[in-house]
């Protein structure tokens, strides 16, 4: 393979602190290649200098054996360079064909904007991927699944010669996964070439071809993904052996904390008859569609159900508003923590007593001192890593910012609370702290629901698990039952 993008002695600072310290970084045509790293080791840094975000302190840029320097995002994308970034960068009041061709506009021969033509082209890239999506739907309709691929789809139109992917997966499905990936190996076969960044390891070694590492603004390793094995990878992102152990708390189950009795809502999940009691983490897991979500929305008083019952602490409820859930001590912690999870106009500590706000106000004014010393705690015990609380909450690491939305939550004392894909986003150092707060939430007696799709998580945390299929629930297993395998068969319509 003849080289497509060499990155030499790449230095970087951040006032004193040194982010990267003389990276050495090779992309030939053709190749896919995994950049993996903790969050904070230094791989946005890197990208965001060769996307032309940030200007780097030393070093020098080759593409195609050419000096670059992208003093703006435009020159890199003007370069052939396309950046799908991890945070979801397209406009929700427009179509999703205004989307794929924001800036880059068809025009007829009069000047005016073609939309046919555009809604044409969208439809045919569609089709080559395998994806049902009408161009002309508003985009703030379509699910985030939808979202990333039309970011990916944006990308295929720029016809780029390197794609930078920054955890593209995250919100896909396994069969979303396959078809984003032999697109990638269709356009690598043409000569394109990738850089995949991911906390998903078992990906990177089945989609790439080499991969690098990234530790502490270092690059401490890299080769060929063929041989290569995911603890090896781990242990080079942190330094340290990985877990992998199975992490159930051994402390006694107790009572019923929740309960469902024929609950349904049209379109969305139909009879759901489940138990969760004291101490116990009940995990939720299926395909895209499968419901789990629009459940526990409900559950937590954002989708009405049409019918059923819900029952906390053996009493029949009404949970209409989020409100309602937290004065019923409820915590939700969402699965898109940057649309959800967090409000990135605030600050640290801003973020981390929202859903207590109301506790602090005396006489219209914020008991400021009050305020600081519960975040305070809640920042001890979850072993935040920050600045200063004032800061803004996008000064996190993606681990870090989870830690603060559960601060949040947890600030309410919580009887009941549901996790929905906790870990997305973050890597496998900061997975370990999730679990580890998991587990200890749940000797606390804290009645844990973790909506998932990953099955190391299941597999280690839970002690139940319910596969949903078309929004019912196709079985349940316990600890001692639970298998890829069987929760792939329930999860696709078929029979344990």
């Amino acid at each position: 393979m003849s080289e497509l993008l060499s990155m030499t002695g790449i230095s970087k600072s951040f006032g004193a602190n040194l982010v990267l310290d003389q990276v050495d970084f090779r992309v030939d045509k053709g190749q896919i290649h995994g950049l993996v790293g903790e969050n904070g080791a230094g791989k946005s840094t890197l990208m965001n200098i060769l996307g032309g975000v940030v200007q780097r302190d030393s070093g020098s840029i080759l593409m195609e054996g050419q000096p670059v320097h992208f003093r703006t995002p435009a020159e890199s994308l003007q370069a052939g360079i396309a950046f799908i970034h991890q945070e979801l960068n397209l406009a929700n009041d427009l179509f999703v064909y205004e989307n794929l061709f924001l800036g880059r506009e068809l025009k007829t021969k009069t000047g005016l904007t073609d939309i046919n033509a555009m809604c044409a082209a969208s439809q045919q890239l569609f089709d080559q991927m395998g994806v049902q999506l009408d161009p002309r739907r508003m985009t703030r309709d379509i699910d985030t699944s939808y979202k990333q691929i039309v970011e990916i789809a944006r990308a295929l139109l720029m016809q780029a010669r390197l794609i930078i992917m920054d955890e593209p997966t995250t919100s896909l499905t396994h069969v979303e996964i396959d078809l984003v990936f032999n697109l990638m190996r269709t356009l690598a076969k043409q000569g394109v070439g990738f850089i995949f960044i991911s906390h998903k390891l078992k990906e990177v070694l089945s989609i790439c071809d080499r991969y690098s590492v990234l530790r502490d603004g270092r690059m401490v390793e890299h080769g060929q993904t063929a041989g290569a094995e995911v603890a090896g990878l781990a242990r080079a992102m942190v330094g340290h052996e990985v877990r992998s152990d199975r992490l159930q708390t051994d402390s006694a189950i107790g009572a019923e904390v929740l309960s469902t009795r024929g609950l349904s809502r049209q379109g969305s999940y139909q009879d759901i008859d489940i138990q969760v009691r004291a101490g116990e983490v009940v995990g939720f897991t299926g395909l895209l569609g499968d419901g789990r979500s629009a459940l526990f929305r409900s559950i937590f008083g954002v989708l009405p159900p049409d019918s059923g019952t819900i029952l906390y602490k053996g009493q029949p409820v009404t949970i209409d508003s989020p409100e309602r859930a937290r004065k019923l001590r409820i915590g939700y912690v969402p699965s898109n923590r940057k649309e959800n999870g967090i409000i990135k106009d605030l600050s640290i500590l801003e973020n981390g007593t929202l859903v207590t706000l109301p506790d602090y106000v005396q006489n219209g004014l914020i008991d400021q001192a009050r305020q600081t010393a519960d975040f305070d705690r809640q920042r001890g015990a979850l072993s935040i890593k920050m600045g200063k609380p004032q800061d803004s909450i996008l000064s996190l690491s993606g681990g870090n910012q989870q830690k603060v939305v559960l601060a949040k939550w947890l600030s309410v004392n919580p009887d009941l609370l549901i996790f929905d894909n906790p870990t997305q986003g973050v890597d496998v150092g900061a997975k370990e702290e999730i679990y580890d707060i998991i587990v200890a939430l749940a000797r606390r007696g804290v009645a844990i629901v973790l909506l998932t799709s990953e099955m190391p998580e299941i597999m280690r945390l839970c002690h139940r698990v319910y596969v949903m299929y078309h929004g019912r629930v196709a079985g349940m297993l316990h600890a001692d039952e639970t298998d890829e395998h069987r929760i792939m068969m329930l999860q696709t319509g078929g029979t344990d």
